[in-house]
C-alpha cells in the first residue's frame, strides 16, 4: 500500500489545501486555468507544501500531457528523450505538453541549458520545482523566461484539516477510531509540511496498533523521538543552518563545527553550505576583514570543484576562519538604509556636473560642467559634492569599532 501521504494527495484542483493566493478561487493559477493557458513557471517553497501536486493539477486541468522527471537522477540525457516526446506530442496532438522537473535546483547549468531551447520555442511548458532561491539556482537566461510563484508553509488550520480529512477519507485510517486529542506537538513536528505531518500520523498509528488511538503530544513525542534526525529537506534543514550561521556570527567554533557535522552527517548539500557561508562573510564579517568574504568565495568554487567528502575539509576551514573573525555588519545596515531611504522618498536628479555628456547638446545643456577629475589633484583627491543639494549632508554608513577600512 502507498504511503499516507500518497494516498492523500489531492484528486482534484478543489480538494488542495493552503495555497489559496494561487489555488483559490481568486488565485493567479485557477485564473489561469480559466484561461486554458499556464507559463512555465517555478514553484519555490518549503518541503510538503503541495509543489507535486499543483503541478500535476494544472496539466490535468488543462488536458495537457504531462511528463515528470526528477533532477536528483535524471541527466541531460533523461531531459532530450523528454523533449523529443514533447515534440511528437505537440506535431500529433496540437497541445503544449508540460514537464514538471522536481528539485530543479540540482540541475546543473548544462541540464538547464538543455531545457532553454525547448521554453523559448513553445516545445514545452516547464516548471520546475525547488526549495532553494531560483535566483541563485536556475541560470538566469532560463530563469527570465519562467514566472517564480512562491508557496508558504501550511498554517495550523491547514495542517489540521489534512489531519482530519486522512483520519475521515483514508481508506486505512477510517477503520479505526481516532481521536485528536491533542495536536500541539505533532504539528510542532512537522512545521507546515503536510507530507511529513502524514508520514508522523501514519507512524504513530502503525506503531499504536489498537483500534481506538487518542493522539496526544506525550503520545507523539514517546513515538517520533527515535526519528526525530536531521532532514535536508524539512523543517530541520532551516533550523541547523541558522543554529551554524548564529554560532558563527557569536565567534563560538566549536559550536559552528558541531552544526557543520551535523548537516554533513545529514546529507546536506555541501555548496548550500558554502553559499550560506559567503552570505555571512558579506554581512556579518564585512568591512571588518574584507578577506572573509574572498576566502568564503574560494571555499565556494573549491566544495564545486572536489565535491564530498573532501569539501568537508574546506568548509570547516572556511567555517573556523569566519568563527573567529573580527565582526561587522556596518555594510549591510548602511545599503538598507540607503534603499529604505529610496522606497519612501524615491530617487533625486542627477547634479549637472556628475552627468556623461557624449552629445554636443548635453554639452551645451551643461551636462558635466564644472565636474573636477580626482585624478588631476594632489593625492588623487579633491573635494567636491556628489549628492544632490537637498541630500548633501544625508549619512547611510555609519563605521563600526571593528571596521578595518577606517584603520588604513
Amino acid at each position: 500500500m502507498p504511503p499516507l501521504a500518497e494516498r492523500m494527495r489531492p484528486k482534484k484542483w478543489e480538494e488542495i489545501i493552503g495555497q489559496n493566493h494561487l489555488v483559490g478561487e481568486s488565485g493567479i493559477l485557477t485564473k489561469f486555468i480559466q484561461q486554458s493557458f499556464i507559463p512555465s513557471m517555478i514553484l519555490w517553497g518549503p518541503p510538503g507544501v503541495g509543489k507535486t501536486t499543483i503541478a500535476s493539477l494544472l496539466a490535468e486541468k488543462l488536458q495537457r500531457p504531462f511528463f515528470i522527471l526528477s533532477a536528483v537522477n535524471a541527466g541531460v540525457k533523461e531531459v532530450r528523450e523528454v523533449l523529443e516526446k514533447s515534440q511528437k506530442n505537440l506535431f500529433t496532438l496540437k497541445t503544449t505538453p508540460i514537464l514538471f522537473i522536481d528539485e530543479i535546483h540540482r540541475f546543473n547549468k548544462s541540464q538547464q541549458d538543455a531545457l532553454l531551447a525547448a521554453v523559448e520555442k513553445g516545445i514545452i511548458t516547464l516548471i520546475g520545482a525547488t526549495t532553494e532561491n531560483p535566483s541563485f539556482e536556475v541560470v538566469p537566461a532560463l530563469l527570465s523566461r519562467m514566472q517564480v510563484f512562491v508557496l508558504h508553509p501550511l498554517n495550523k488550520q491547514e495542517m489540521l484539516m489534512i489531519l482530519q480529512k486522512a483520519i475521515k477519507e483514508d481508506v486505512f485510517l477510517s477503520q479505526k477510531k481516532i481521536t485528536l486529542h491533542q495536536t500541539d506537538a505533532l504539528l510542532a513536528h512537522s512545521g507546515g509540511d503536510a507530507r511529513k505531518l502524514l508520514n508522523a500520523l501514519e507512524s504513530i498509528v502503525q506503531q499504536n496498533p489498537s483500534d481506538e488511538i487518542i493522539i496526544t503530544d506525550d503520545l507523539v513525542k514517546n513515538t517520533l523521538q527515535k526519528s526525530i534526525l536531521y532532514d535536508k529537506n524539512a523543517e530541520q534543514h532551516y533550523d541547523v543552518i541558522s543554529a551554524f550561521i548564529k554560532s558563527i556570527r557569536g565567534s563560538d567554533i566549536n559550536a559552528s563545527l558541531y552544526w557543520l557535522a551535523v548537516m554533513i552527517k545529514g546529507g546536506e548539500d555541501p555548496v548550500f553550505i558554502a553559499r550560506r557561508l559567503i552570505i555571512l562573510a558579506a554581512e556579518d564579517i564585512g568591512l571588518a576583514n574584507p578577506n572573509a568574504l574572498l576566502l568564503a568565495n574560494a571555499c565556494f568554487d573549491a566544495v564545486h570543484k572536489i565535491g564530498m567528502p573532501e569539501a568537508r575539509i574546506v568548509l570547516a576551514e572556511t567555517t573556523i576562519y569566519l568563527a573567529q573573525s573580527p565582526k561587522s555588519n556596518s555594510a549591510y545596515l548602511a545599503i538598507d538604509k540607503a534603499l529604505e531611504f529610496i522606497d519612501k522618498h524615491g530617487n533625486h536628479p542627477v547634479p549637472l556636473h556628475l552627468r556623461n555628456a557624449p552629445t554636443q547638446l548635453m554639452k551645451e545643456l551643461n551636462y558635466s560642467i564644472g565636474y573636477k577629475y580626482p585624478h588631476d589633484y594632489p593625492q588623487h583627491s579633491v573635494e567636491q559634492q556628489y549628492l544632490p543639494d537637498d541630500l548633501k549632508d544625508i549619512q547611510f554608513f555609519t563605521p563600526s569599532d571593528n571596521d578595518k577600512i577606517n584603520k588604513r
